[in-house]
């Protein structure tokens, strides 16, 4: 297969990664399968017009996205419905939907199973049209995110820290919102502290992470807990995957739901894959099933074909 490569300098363990060696084990590996590889090493702001160019070069047949979340997330929205495939290098924080496609959490591991891996189609979701890979949340998370883009990081560690500090400062002062949300022919109408809206239904007992991602549908997790105590164990429990023990959280799943907004005129963000967004007074979520190829370890392809 013919390998491009776009490897974002600025975005996640790349950052202190030395990429000149990297690109050179980056060639061994692949090439010494047979693969032909070409890479494009750029900055942050360069991401998407190098992304553009590589889905668009007729002769390659997997992109190759190393990057945080967002980096990841932009490569996914320019391959969606088409026959290119994704391979996705863990370079994030938490890489959660490439945990969920199995691939090694190292980037020489995940090299070497890129160099004998089987393609397969997996689900996307979007959000008013925009595509979205792992999940699109509003309230809490949106709160996290927006704080802890106003500290200082420069490191995996650090950023995992200042999440810790964003998580608490949320806690202690946790948004409500007003919203109606439809899914299916039901409607529900409630006061809420965080919404999540998935691509694929989280598993349980492990990181937030879908353990079928064509499963055909989304997750959808809505709570309504506002006391310390009761967030401090909704933020405890989601970190070890134990949704289901929540007495505050309500799990659905559809094919689609449609988010309204009626708090006041107050401006609210929404998270998309790991990126704030503006939070629209009405959002239409939708699974995409089978919308995009992805490179999978040839043993998680073999299982999902099992």
């Amino acid at each position: 297969m013919k390998f491009a490569a776009v490897l974002n300098r600025d975005g996640g363990t790349l950052r202190t990664t030395d990429l000149d060696t990297f690109s050179d084990r980056m060639r061994q590996t692949l090439e010494a399968a047979g693969h032909s590889l070409s890479i494009d090493v750029v900055a942050g702001k360069d991401v998407e017009e190098s992304l553009d160019s590589a889905a668009s070069r007729r002769t390659v047949d997997v992109v190759l996205a190393g990057g945080g979340d967002g980096t990841i997330s932009a490569a996914a929205a320019r391959l969606m419905g088409k026959k290119k495939a994704l391979a996705i290098l863990p370079a994030g924080t938490m890489n959660l939907f490439a945990r969920g496609l199995g691939i090694p959490q190292s980037l020489d591991a995940a090299l070497v199973s890129f160099a004998d891996g089987e393609i397969i189609a997996v689900d996307m979701a979007t959000a008013n049209g925009q595509p979205f890979v792992h999940q699109f949340s509003i309230g809490m998370h949106a709160k996290m995110v927006q704080l802890r883009q106003g500290m200082e990081f420069g490191s995996r560690l650090g950023k995992i820290r200042a999440s810790a500090q964003a998580a608490w400062t949320t806690i202690n002062n946790p948004p409500a919102m007003n919203v109606t949300l439809g899914i299916g022919e039901a409607e529900m109408t409630a006061r809420i502290t965080g919404i999540g809206v998935t691509n694929n239904l989280f598993g349980e007992g492990h990181l937030p992470y879908a353990d079928n991602p064509a499963g055909g549908v989304l997750g959808i997790y809505v709570t309504v807990a506002q006391q310390r105590a009761e967030l401090v164990k909704f933020l405890f429990n989601i970190a070890r995957g134990k949704w289901r023990d929540n007495e505050h959280v309500e799990i659905h799943q559809s094919d689609r739901t449609v988010l309204k907004i009626h708090s006041g005129g107050r401006k609210f963000r929404a998270v998309m894959d790991g990126e704030l967004v503006r939070l629209e007074r009405e959002t239409t979520i939708e699974i995409r099933p089978g919308a995009l190829n992805v490179l999978v370890p040839a043993s998680i392809a073999a299982a999902k074909a099992a």
